[in-house]
């Protein structure tokens, strides 16, 4: 069987501001489950950096080990990449990041590649704001090892070996937003049109942006049973917003009452719009947004949609003053400007 795909695409396909088309931001095909939710967001990337046209050389895409680490290979195959060791893309992204500020840095990560291993790595991730899109495959299991509960497991819930698992889950989004992340949300693999425009927005904004995105194991997590199956995600799925994402060049803001519809300004001038669904919602509000989080918790619910999104704080650069130039730019002598330098810099330390 052959994992390539085929070069030949109609010659009328659409084309975006640069030229490009899907087939430009796709990968190789997918070895994952047929079915597989992870194939859903991938799908999900390639039209969201199609439509915010993004030019595929300045991505850099970084991933860790599981089956979500894997589907890097499935999008944007004319980008850079570097799959590392388990739990250790947040350090890797973090390294590259402080060396070319240019580029775009989108970290795919599984539940037990973030929520376990990598639970070190991701924390300091958030608390520094890198300037990077995380997006979390969350699936409850390890489908790699045949299916045993990860930490984001519901309590209570039953695998396909019939077990249940007695612990609480970690809530990646409730962590995330009390480590000071900048910009929350949450989806489900099976909604493309909600995971998109929140993919658009979490590329625009300058900072740490996290995306915790439901995707059911179909092979080992989608039984009877399973808080992470299509059918119980589905059934208990409560949606912060209807959304779209639209780029502007101007920044427009607006203040709006519950019931009505407020367009939230990115960085660089592009809106996030947000029907206001619940009386006290607002995705500004941290303190709101953790409560929000708990009681659909605490309802059996899963709630998705912009949980939160702030345009203050520094992203890492700013708070390190790095260098603005790609440090492989740099010459010899801007890297080394000699003895005297060297001394008068011992000097302020003394």
């Amino acid at each position: 069987m052959s994992y390539l795909r085929p070069k030949f695409r109609h010659p009328l396909l659409p084309t975006n501001d640069h030229g490009y088309t899907t087939t430009d931001y796709e990968g190789s095909l997918s070895t994952l489950c047929a079915g597989c939710g992870h194939d859903s967001i991938s799908a999900a990337i390639v039209q969201a950096c199609f439509e915010i046209n993004i030019e595929p050389h300045m991505v850099a895409k970084l991933s860790g080990i599981g089956c979500s680490s894997k589907t890097p290979a499935y999008f944007l195959g004319n980008s850079h990449g570097f799959n590392t060791v388990h739990g250790r893309m947040p350090s890797v992204a973090t390294g590259a990041n402080l060396a070319n500020r240019d580029l775009i840095y989108l970290g795919v990560s599984g539940d037990g590649d973030t929520a376990s291993i990598g639970m070190g790595q991701f924390v300091h991730a958030v608390r520094r704001n890198l300037n990077m899109v995380y997006i979390v495959m969350n699936n409850g299991c390890y489908g790699l090892t045949k299916g045993q509960d990860s930490a984001t497991a519901d309590m209570g819930s039953k695998s396909k070996a019939g077990s249940v698992n007695p612990f609480e889950s970690i809530d990646l989004c409730g962590l995330a937003l009390e480590l000071g992340a900048s910009f929350v949300g949450q989806s489900f693999s099976g909604d493309k049109d909600q995971l998109i425009p929140l993919i658009k927005a979490a590329i625009n904004h300058k900072g740490f942006a996290f995306l915790n995105v439901l995707s059911p194991c179909v092979t080992f997590n989608n039984n009877v049973g399973s808080t992470k199956s299509y059918d119980f995600v589905r059934e208990h799925m409560e949606a912060t917003a209807t959304m779209d994402f639209v780029p502007l060049s101007t920044e427009i803001t607006a203040t709006y009452a519950e019931g009505t519809t407020t367009s939230i300004p990115m960085h660089d001038g592009s809106l996030v719009h947000l029907q206001k669904l619940a009386e006290g919602w607002e995705p500004g509000d941290r303190l709101s947004a953790i409560q929000a989080l708990q009681h659909a918790r605490m309802e059996s619910k899963v709630l998705t949609g912009l949980i939160y999104y702030s345009p203050e704080g520094h992203e890492l650069h700013d708070v390190l003053n790095s260098s603005v130039r790609p440090l492989n730019t740099l010459s010899q002598q801007e890297l080394c400007p000699g003895a005297a330098k060297l001394s008068g810099m011992n000097a302020e330390l003394r």
